[in-house]
């Protein structure tokens, strides 16, 4: 298994992480339903549908 070279400082680190944080939150659409914001492909957290049928009870 690889291991480290070098110490990856905090800076680099948070830096990297953040990209991945702005990825996810960046992606919303109106859930057809009911009209709140939710994530693509996921079930809507407001009316609890998905894909036109109901998955969460809400």
């Amino acid at each position: 298994m690889a291991s480290p070279k070098n110490k990856v400082s905090k800076m680099r680190k948070r830096q990297r992480v953040a990209q991945l944080e702005k990825a996810i939150v960046a992606e919303v659409q109106p859930c057809p339903e009911c009209g709140a914001m939710k994530q693509p492909h996921r079930a809507c957290t407001k009316c609890g549908m998905y894909k036109g049928r109901k998955v969460l009870a809400v």
